[in-house]
């Protein structure tokens, strides 16, 4: 079992904190986010590991190595552009010849992953997904009318509830095939490929709350806790 972890990204949306850092590679207190995602692969059984590089690459490469001082092994899939996120998975595909995890370099988990996996083999899925159930409130009032316009309620700042994405990924080779070379992909447009093809498509929603350093506000309030000792 390999997990590929895509750390390739130009972190626009964190300068300028990543001009002169990968995204992976900002400090949470005293480690960069990518160590911590090592330690918990490392945690839930898990010590090949390919990570998919480009923006800054040496700085990853320099600080990881081969992996061997982290207790892991490490290979590199290096792409010389962005390709989002599926296009960043594809460059690692030479690496994998077996059932793999995938996963974003730029958040933090603390749910099983070993179970995910173990759900993944038990229910015969070409991919399985880490999910969330997140909940927020509309911050405005919602008025339910009929059809002609006559108010029958109104509920004030209700709560909702969504299935999200926590970019966490359990997945077979065949994936691959669904991904062209060398050109930005998504991976939603990969999952919508592999649905429309009729292939098995599970999911785990994650009880544990998870962090997903996506923007300079969340960095830094993020990292803020960390250097106070604090865990989510």
């Amino acid at each position: 079992m390999k997990v590929v972890i895509l750390a390739g990204g130009l972190g626009t949306r964190l300068q300028p904190y990543t001009k002169s850092n990968p995204k992976p590679m900002l400090p949470l207190g005293e480690k960069p986010i990518l160590e911590y995602l090592i330690e918990w692969i490392k945690k839930n059984g898990v010590k090949e590991i390919v990570l998919c590089v480009s923006y800054l690459r040496k700085k990853i490469e320099e600080y990881f190595g081969d992996g061997k001082k982290f207790g892991v092994k490490i290979e590199y899939a290096i792409s010389n552009k962005p390709l989002a996120t599926a296009g960043q998975l594809k460059t690692a595909e030479k690496f994998i010849d077996d059932t793999f995890v995938c996963l974003y370099g730029d958040s933090i988990y603390n749910f099983s992953l070993r179970d995910m996996i173990r759900k993944h083999k038990k229910s015969k899925s070409s991919v399985t997904m880490s999910l969330y159930d997140y909940k927020f409130n509309l911050k405005y009032g919602v008025i339910d009318t009929k059809n002609n316009g006559t108010v029958i309620s109104w509920k004030e700042k209700p709560e909702f509830s969504a299935k999200i994405n926590i970019g966490c990924y359990v997945m077979e080779p065949e994936v691959f095939e669904f991904i062209p070379k060398n050109k930005p992909y998504g991976m939603d447009t990969v999952i919508r490929k592999v649905l429309a093809k009729k292939k098995k498509v599970n999911s785990i929603i994650s009880k544990k709350t998870f962090i997903d350093i996506g923007d300079k506000e969340t960095y830094e309030k993020t990292n803020h806790r960390y250097m106070k000792n604090r865990k989510i």
